[in-house]
């Protein structure tokens, strides 16, 4: 097996360097679906500014997500938080600044040094974005977070010249009520799609409705939505972009343009849903509890895997196998790995990767640079698309590393992860009542103040020192499980606020790694 380099992280924005983005993504299939960054392009900049949205216009999609709210002094600004920590050096509601306290806060220094000054963007900056490559001015899906704020929107809107094309979503069906009474294009937003919303939407002439991941394959999501633009929010997923791209969808946002962009490229190519994405990539299973030494950390393994490369065209195609570290230090062996494939042709990648990170985060990604020649080739509908000669896209999937966790009458230890070295023990217990996973505060790990957080699903909560979640209906029926983490949140030695973790998906927001497994019993 060919060996490959040591690798430590790489700025996501470098990952591609070299290549033409619109060559390698696609973008110059065009929609439908539209696709549109969320939140601009939050894995390579600050989420909500100026800077991520950028970014995601120059990566060649068709507009930008983003989420507003009003500062205390009444201006609209483009922010998801009603809290100022998350995502800004300032603490405290987003509502007790006034517009000029607002500009000394800084909203990029918590992403990277790189981004330190970026500010929290006024609303106008927003709409006054203009495209890289394009003329036409970008797609705007304008999330509302709250009440209120529909007649300052539709003031802004009215006053911009050429008209701005964009849709005003809010999981508040008031605010949607709104919004189309001032005549904008109101979209109502849902985790799933559901027969209720399917009225709604239908009495009360919403314009669009927007569900997110799986949220289209629900059995109430096979009823008859065509009195509404269809929409997907934060889809990141290789295999649900590509099918989601081959629905009758309006559009899509995503956290991972380049994904979508090529997803949505492929669908052109090969709209036959039998073709499956080329990448299929396996979960790196993390064990800390079998470390032989922790002094580098919890987050570490060893994997032997086998990744499937598909060749999804009716052509012959040369493939370049390679793997990217967004975050941490891995040794790889296997690739760099270049081959050729006969018209849907498949082939196993057999590689070695060893390392990790003290702490979770984004995940390495396996990536194939497909390459042919030009000729026509028929796209969607039956349509020829003449693809240029030396055509090539490049598809990417993470290697997700995962926790795994089996809900159990019996009470389990979860031991959190040590993210510092003086870090000492903590530890939840989880037991399964029923319906119901108990989790219960065990050890604080020297916290004070301490308190539970827990993710099941895509749901985060907050209680003290004991907490209940539902377990989904199909639970016991799910063999892949879940996804779940938990933690303790409090205050360190230091004074500071720290968050101990089971494992990613923990805190809200990307760029915290996978979240781990939650299994029934007997699945694990």
């Amino acid at each position: 097996m060919p060996s490959g380099p040591f690798q430590r992280s790489t700025p996501r924005r470098d990952v591609y360097a070299g290549l033409d983005a619109l060559e390698v993504s696609g973008a110059q299939a065009g929609g439908p679906p539209l696709v549109l960054g969320h939140r601009g392009a939050p894995r390579e900049a600050p989420e909500n500014t100026l800077a991520s949205l950028r970014r995601a216009l120059e990566l060649g999609v068709d507009g930008v997500e983003y989420d507003v709210r009003a500062c205390g002094s009444g201006e609209l600004v483009v922010f998801h938080d009603a809290r100022l920590d998350r995502t800004t050096d300032g603490t405290g509601p987003l509502a007790g600044l006034d517009l000029r306290g607002l500009y000394g806060v800084d909203a990029g220094s918590w992403f990277g040094k790189r981004f330190a000054g970026e500010p929290v963007p006024v609303l106008d900056e927003a709409l006054a974005l203009t495209p890289e490559r394009r003329g036409e001015r970008p797609f705007h899906m304008i999330e509302l977070k709250e009440r209120g704020l529909v007649e300052g929107l539709a003031r802004l809107l009215e006053e911009a010249h050429p008209p701005i094309p964009c849709r005003v979503a809010s999981f508040n069906r008031e605010v949607c009520l709104d919004a189309r009474d001032a005549g904008l294009d109101a979209m109502l937003l849902a985790p799933l799609a559901t027969e209720d919303d399917r009225r709604f939407t239908r009495d009360e002439r919403i314009a669009a409705y927007g569900v997110g991941p799986g949220g289209w394959f629900t059995e109430d999501a096979q009823g008859d939505w065509s009195h509404v633009e269809a929409w997907a929010w934060s889809i990141d997923d290789p295999d649900e972009l590509l099918a989601l791209a081959r629905r009758p969808l309006f559009g899509i946002n995503t956290n991972e343009p380049h994904r979508a962009l090529v997803a949505r490229a492929l669908a052109r190519l090969a709209p036959d849903a039998e073709v499956p994405y080329p990448v299929e990539a396996p979960d790196l299973h993390v064990e800390p509890e079998t470390l032989e030494s922790r002094a580098r950390g919890e987050w570490f393994g060893s994997w032997e895997i086998e990744v499937v490369v598909r060749n999804p065209l009716d052509r012959e195609v040369s493939a370049r196998a390679s793997i990217f570290v967004p975050h941490g230090a891995f040794e790889l062996d296997g690739v760099p790995h270049a081959f050729d494939l006969e018209a849907r042709e498949e082939r196993r990648v057999r590689v070695r990767i060893s390392g990790g990170a003290r702490e979770p985060g984004p995940d390495p990604l396996f990536a194939v640079l497909l390459s042919w020649s030009g000729g026509p080739s028929v796209g969607a509908g039956g349509d020829e698309a003449e693809l240029r000669a030396g055509t090539r896209l490049l598809f990417d999937a993470p290697l997700r590393r995962r926790r795994v966790a089996t809900a159990d009458g019996l009470a389990r230890r979860l031991e959190m992860l040590r993210e510092r070295p003086a870090d000492p023990p903590a530890t939840v217990s989880a037991r399964r009542v029923g319906r119901d996973l108990i989790l219960t505060l065990e050890n604080p790990g020297g916290l004070e103040d301490a308190h539970l957080v827990a993710r099941l699903g895509r749901e985060v909560a907050r209680a003290g020192r004991g907490m209940r979640l539902r377990l989904p209906a199909s639970f016991d029926a799910v063999p892949l499980g879940v996804p779940f983490s938990c933690g303790i949140e409090g205050t360190g030695p230091d004074g500071t606020r720290r968050l101990r973790r089971w494992a990613g998906g923990l805190p809200e927001g990307i760029g915290h790694g996978s979240a781990g497994l939650l299994l029934p019993l007997g699945k694990g």
